[in-house]
């Protein structure tokens, strides 16, 4: 975590910049000269219960529209990832790994998705494994965010996204190709097991709606993915979101859905809203 100056932090505390956050997944916006008030949720990405709570209910009627990272409601969506998910400069997870680490994921993929390494060699390696998250769960996959379009869509409201597929895809071409394939294999040499304990852990700290801890958890991760490349996964996101969320919000009453992660901390989206004036509160 950064070092703030003691001086600096006083201040921050005083003002309620630096106070650790309310256990909540749902938060309020007003303030600030809006006219009606937005709403934002943190969401995760695959889940066992999808379900939404009364007050993430009642929010989603009390507003306009949703706001996603992507605009998952985009029918040519799957087309443009495609078009994103491979290595730059002809860069092959066959030469980012030794023969043996390759043969092992290889073995580890046909177990799992009945798939050889071979048909990912240009993928990113970070594409591979989310192809692995559902085997992450115990249960049938639920996403939240499928569930917010469901109700959305019953509302007949509209479905947009904070940022591109561009944008979010070009995350992984930040981060290091070669970390990418070693967390990849440690994944296969623990067969899943490791990474199981840590989700389980992930979604227990979701469900206490306690999104410091998951910020906390991610910083403290054994994944280098994840521990060492925040800014790329997500502060540098959240401070581009800001000036897109405000002038969406000026203009009408929204409900925004970003993962979890995103909130917390002094970079995330909600001290960086209360920076710019506006009163972001914990809905219970």
């Amino acid at each position: 975590m950064k070092h703030i100056l003691l001086i600096a932090g006083l201040l921050a505390s005083f003002f309620g910049y630096s106070q650790e956050l309310e256990k909540s997944l749902l938060w309020k916006i007003s303030g600030n000269g809006l006219k009606n008030e937005s709403y934002l949720f943190g969401t995760i990405h695959i889940t066992c219960d999808a379900s939404l709570d009364e007050n993430t209910l009642d929010a989603l009627k009390k507003t306009d529209q949703l706001y996603l990272e992507l605009d998952m409601d985009e029918k040519s969506m799957q087309m443009q990832m495609m078009k994103y998910m491979m290595m730059k400069d002809g860069t092959k997870l066959s030469t980012l790994l030794s023969e043996e680490d390759f043969k092992t994921v290889d073995a580890f993929l046909k177990k799992n998705i009945n798939m050889s390494a071979k048909m990912f060699d240009n993928f990113k390696p970070f594409m591979i494994t989310t192809m692995l998250y559902p085997k992450m769960l115990d249960c049938p996959f639920q996403s939240v965010e499928s569930e917010l379009m469901k109700i959305t869509k019953e509302q007949n409201e509209e479905v947009f996204g904070l940022e591109t597929v561009a944008d979010q895809m070009q995350v992984f071409d930040n981060i290091a190709y070669q970390i990418q394939a070693e967390e990849l294999v440690k994944m296969a040499k623990n067969d899943l097991q490791k990474d199981k304990a840590e989700f389980a852990k992930m979604m227990e700290i979701y469900n206490s709606k306690d999104i410091e801890g998951m910020l906390k958890m991610m910083d403290e991760s054994e994944n280098k993915i994840t521990a060492d490349n925040q800014d790329a996964l997500l502060n540098n996101r959240n401070k581009n979101w800001i000036p897109k969320i405000i002038e969406i919000i000026k203009i009408k009453p929204t409900f925004f859905g970003v993962g979890a992660g995103h909130l917390a901390g002094e970079e995330g989206v909600i001290k960086l809203l209360r920076k710019q004036g506006y009163t972001v509160k914990a809905v219970k």
